[in-house]
């Protein structure tokens, strides 16, 4: 553990004097490993948050004094990079969480989230890059002989050894769900016993963070469902900027090549480089669409029972290179971003669609079966439910659609839900109706009956009651149209009314979050080369075979020769497009600041200030810095300014909501500063007890209306 915060530590408890608790803030140092960190801010988050509050508490009450006061004395005391990524990854815990009261986790929960946009708020623009897109590091570093063993690689592996290491960790595993990997380590982080940091226990117990090692702030934040974090100014420029290509991933194409975030710079950039940009990959597979599309009409149009046209081979290829394409995205996204998209589904039944045409087709042509022959192309049919939508996934970048689509899952979701409900009725009744009316009705007769009753043609039911049985039927017809028609139908309509509204009530969380996993998903994959389709049948017929003959290192070189060579067109087209004349450049480092916000550099001038003090300088550099000080309180962060000669005082207040005032008050001279100073000393201290007293009384409040929702204390 290291102790490199507790010096700024102490400068932290006298900042906030009459904090009780703040002695338990989690000492965090900058070379801290994510296990430690995720372990200090638990102790942190369970031990102080034990009352239900909402996000609007926290920001605009006293409730959130100690979630401000973590985040200055984080912001002073460490710079480690994995908070970010520990914060979120708590985040996920406590929402998932089944222990303990469901709202005080899920206040913990929204805690978190406020924690770390809040922290990264509070840097520099390049250091917010810099931590949402460090990837969390193993416990310990690989082995630098795995860098010159040839048997360490594939020709699919990472150029550099550690992510050479965590390919080889993935490829291991069973082939099952990251997503559900990572769902049972929040399981296990939960059952695991938290204890203090020190060497022997962090070895000893089995780490349950382990899934998370490789994964960005941005990923986890995806993962966890963290819609507030993302729709933050900054978060969404860095994201913006990963699709432009103001931020890219890989310097150049070429076996020393390593994966790092880094700035676009179009003098020092190479071509190749811009094949990983999100915007021309995703511009790229969208005409690459277009030309799947129709070449399906094409054949559709044709459709010859025995003899296959050219169109119906190129159509093949383009399922092949559509399916192989979607394998390595789902291989190098990883099933937690790839789950995630909506469209990824479309895919999937595209792929299903395709192959049990391409079977049924072959399977007709070569026994001669008319039957066959025509159930492939019925079944091809189906594809233009799901290929013509997904032509249209492009519209999810735009706000109304990108927020119209989540609203139609949830609303698809809990339609599924109730039709359980739905369907346990029904069958209810036409077992009833089936054996009453036996010899009247057929039970596909009934069933297809009462399922048109069900959507509204109550008179058909009405016609045959008497039919079904002349005493028991009108009554059951009757209970079962007031049933359907009625009750389980306005439900319904109100579940998904319900559904509609919650998710349009944060439309554009949701519209930042789809277009957030939509840039993740074309650029958080760790592969090095990546060939646009259908020039990825490439690799797969001409480098994968030799396999068996060459060794991984030759197999490697020989991907990007071809790389190089086939994808020429397009690179040349990238470089045209980002080349036009009277084209505006601007380079990726320029869009992104490297000042620190206001508000974080008046805390660090507060800190700065108290250790000159305590270090004991001169009684008129005191008396200066009282005249000309700058004090921070609970809450808020006030800074004074005094023009000695002017006779005037410029005092700016930044409040917990974020409002500033500008107050100017007027004294008769520069004889007056020490007594202001005295004055402006005590209002301080008055501020931090109406403070700690609204502290009290939030809790106090909130003790009670559990109390009343409980019934009584409890225990």
């Amino acid at each position: 553990m290291s102790d490199a915060g507790s010096a700024p530590g102490s400068l932290i408890d006298d900042l906030f004097t009459g904090e009780q608790w703040l002695s338990d803030l989690p000492k965090i140092g900058p070379e801290d490993h994510f296990v430690d960190v995720v372990r200090e801010l638990s102790i942190f988050f369970v031990d102080e948050i034990n009352l239900p509050y909402s996000f609007e508490q926290f920001r605009t009450t006293a409730a959130g004094n100690k979630l401000r006061n973590l985040v200055d004395y984080l912001i002073i005391n460490t710079k480690n990079k994995v908070i970010i990524s520990a914060l979120l990854t708590l985040k996920w815990h406590f929402s998932t969480l089944d222990a303990d009261d469901p709202k005080i986790n899920e206040t913990r929960a929204t805690a978190c989230e406020i924690v770390a946009w809040r922290y990264l708020s509070r840097l520099s623009e390049r250091e917010a890059v810099d931590f949402c897109l460090y990837e969390i590091e193993p416990l310990t570093d690989m082995d630098q002989s795995i860098q010159s063993s040839s048997t360490a690689v594939s020709e699919r592996s990472m150029l550099l050894p550690r992510f050479a290491s965590r390919r080889q960790t993935a490829i291991s595993r069973p082939a099952t769900s990251r997503r559900t990997e990572l769902e049972a380590a929040m399981l296990n982080m939960g059952s695991t016993p938290i204890v203090r940091k020190n060497s022997d226990a962090k070895h000893a117990v089995q780490d349950p963070t382990s899934s998370f090692i490789g994964l960005t702030a941005l990923e986890i934040a995806v993962v966890s469902d963290s819609k507030k974090f993302l729709s933050q100014a900054i978060i969404q420029k860095i994201i913006t900027g990963i699709w432009k290509g103001d931020i890219y991933f890989w310097e150049d194409l070429n076996e020393h090549s390593v994966k790092q975030p880094q700035f676009y710079n179009r003098a020092e950039s190479k071509p190749y480089a811009r094949l990983k940009v999100p915007k021309y990959i995703k511009t790229f597979e969208f005409i690459f669409f277009v030309c799947f599309l129709i070449l399906y009409y094409v054949v559709l149009m044709e459709r010859d029972m025995y003899r296959i046209y050219p169109s119906e081979i190129m159509l093949y290829i383009w399922f092949a290179a559509f399916a192989y394409d979607e394998f390595s995205e789902f291989i190098g996204a990883g099933t937690m971003v790839y789950s995630v998209d909506i469209w990824n589904a479309f895919d999937s039944i595209i792929i299903l669609i395709g192959a049990a045409f391409m079977g049924l087709r072959a399977v007709g042509m070569i026994k001669h079966n008319d039957d066959i022959v025509n159930t492939a192309f019925d079944i091809l049919s189906l594809e233009a439910l799901f290929m013509v939508p997904r032509l249209c996934s492009l519209l999810s970048l735009l706000p109304y659609f990108a927020t119209l689509i989540p609203c139609l899952k949830a609303m698809m979701t809990d339609f599924i839900k109730f039709m359980v409900i739905v369907g346990i009725i029904q069958i209810g009744f036409l077992t009833t109706f089936s054996l009453l009316a036996r010899e009247t009705f057929s039970m596909r007769e009934m069933n297809w009956t009462l399922t048109r009753v069900f959507f509204g043609a109550s008179g058909e039911g009405f016609n045959i009651m008497n039919e079904i049985d002349p005493r028991l039927g009108p009554p059951l017809m009757i209970i079962y149209v007031c049933m359907t028609n009625i009750l389980l139908i306005t439900s319904l309509v109100c579940v998904m009314r319900e559904s509609f509204s919650r998710i349009f009530a944060n439309a554009r969380e949701e519209q930042i979050y789809v277009y957030s996993v939509y840039v993740l998903e074309a650029s958080t994959s760790n592969s090095l080369t990546h060939f646009f389709p259908p020039l990825n049948l490439i690799p797969l017929f001409f480098v994968k075979p030799l396999r068996i003959f060459l060794a991984p290192h030759h197999l490697r070189l020989l991907r990007i020769h071809l790389l190089r060579i086939s994808h020429i067109p397009i690179v040349s087209i990238i470089w045209l497009l980002e080349h036009l004349p009277g084209r505006k450049y601007h380079s990726g480092e320029a869009l992104f600041s490297s000042h620190i916000p206001e508000s974080t550099q008046l805390l660090l001038d507060a800190v700065k200030t108290r250790e000159n003090r305590a270090k004991g300088k001169s009684a008129g550099k005191s008396n200066a810095d009282s005249a000309r000080g700058r004090s921070y309180v609970s809450g808020s962060q006030t800074r004074v300014q005094s023009n000695m000669t002017g006779g005037a005082i410029d005092h700016e207040e930044f409040t917990s909501g974020g409002m500033l005032k500008n107050v100017d008050v007027e004294i008769p001279g520069p004889e007056c500063a020490v007594e202001i100073a005295m004055v402006k000393e005590r209002e301080t201290e008055l501020e931090e007890k109406v403070a700690a007293l609204s502290v009290q009384i939030a809790e106090l409040t909130a003790l009670i209306m559990k109390s009343q929702n409980t019934g009584g204390f409890g225990d």
